[in-house]
Order: C-alpha cells, then structure tokens, then sequence
C-alpha cells in the first residue's frame, strides 16, 4: 500500500490493482471507496487529516469496500444493496444517494453522478471547485468487469453517453484502476469501444477470472471483461 499525496487537500492510497481516495473540506473528509485488502481505511484517514471523517463507495464490488465496517454508515446508491449486504456479506448502514446529490465537505462540494452498467448502482463523484472526476470503474483504461448478471453493457453505453453532458465541469479523471490520471478524452474511446464489442466488430479471446470463464476484448483503451 502507498499513500500519495495529490495536493495539499486531496490523497490517493494505491493497493495492488486499486486505489481510493480521501478529499479534505473545511469542515469534514470524505473517503471514496476504502479498498480492499486492507481493513483500516478509516485510520489511515485519520492520520492524514484533523476532521470529522464520512465514507462514500462508488460501488459495492469486494474490492471497493474493504475497509466499510469501520463506519456504521456510508453513502452508496441503494441500488448496490442486493451486491452489498447478499453478495459480499457486507454489514452497515446505507446512506442513499442518487444523481445530483451534493455532499459539501465545508467549502469543497461533491457531486453524485450515477453511471449504472458496471454495476447498477455505480456513480462517480465529480470534485466542483477542482473540475476533477472521480469516476470509480467504469472510466479507466484497464479491465472493465462486465461479465456476471449484475453487468449490462447497454447501460453502461447510455452512461458513457450521459458523461458527455458533463464534460465542461471537469478536465481530469480520477479512475479507481489503471492509469492515474486519465483525461475526458477516454470517454469516447470508451464508448466507441463498448459498441463495437456490442456489434461484435472486435474478436474477443476465451480467458478464466475467479473460476469463470470469460471473453476478454481488447479495444485498445482498455479491455472489457465480457461473458462468454
């Protein structure tokens, strides 16, 4: 695990493969997401920053919500609660929050930005006064998980769609995987990507994760991990 500095306000804290954040306000910090092998997130926080700390996950995949015990309750979209609480056995309360919510942090304003397709109830949070956005899995250029009944990649098209809207209010991404930063410019590739995966333009090779076989379709900006 490394913990680096972004600016004087902002950190990222890299496990092996993933990485979350932790945004400092006047009045309060926010961790998003709280990793995945590590189980004290909420310390490490702590010894980052003098404030009140709260948790938002931008989606409940065991690799996201690592450390969520900590908290008695944390902001997520409720549509991950059946990924959460049945999936991965997780415990805690769910704050709700949906597109357009705002978590102000004292001077530094959140916003949610729902991005289902990855998962349901995937978001980003998209940083207002720094233009940066923090866009959990769906905008990187990895491996992109869409195998799986939760997975839809129809959705996620329409969600790489809707980014296009926001595209004036940030000029950096922030991803949970890859490359660190990316800029608005993936989006597209992204999308062009995805639908050619969708029309069955790209030849995808056979591939095993977690005792699952898979496709696995390189479109250059990243690889999307599809079912068979």
């Amino acid at each position: 695990m490394e913990i680096i500095s972004i600016n004087e306000n902002t950190w990222r804290i890299e496990e092996e493969g993933v990485r979350f954040f932790l945004l400092a306000g006047d009045n309060k910090a926010l961790l998003i997401d709280s990793g995945m092998q590590v189980h004290n997130a909420k310390e490490i926080a702590e010894g980052l920053v003098d404030l009140p700390i709260e948790l938002l996950n931008t989606h409940a995949d065991m690799d996201h919500v690592g450390s969520n015990e900590e908290f008695d309750s944390f902001y997520m979209n409720p549509a991950e609660a059946s990924n959460y609480y049945n999936t991965n056995k997780k415990t805690g309360t769910i704050i709700p929050v949906s597109d357009g919510d705002m978590i102000d942090l004292g001077g530094r304003e959140i916003e949610i930005i729902t991005l289902p397709g990855h998962t349901p109830g995937s978001i980003a949070a998209l940083d207002k006064n720094n233009k940066v956005l923090i866009s959990g899995d769906p905008v990187q250029d990895g491996n992109i998980f869409m195998f799986g009944v939760q997975r839809e990649m129809h959705a996620y098209l329409l969600s790489l769609e809707k980014l296009e809207k926001y595209k004036d209010r940030f000029d950096t991404i922030y991803p949970s995987h890859g490359t660190f930063p990316v800029g608005p410019e993936l989006i597209d590739s992204l999308h062009e990507g995805a639908l050619r995966v969708m029309n069955r333009e790209v030849e995808g090779y056979e591939a095993e994760i977690f005792g699952t076989k898979i496709k696995k379709y390189d479109v250059g900006a990243a690889t999307f991990l599809c079912d068979q």
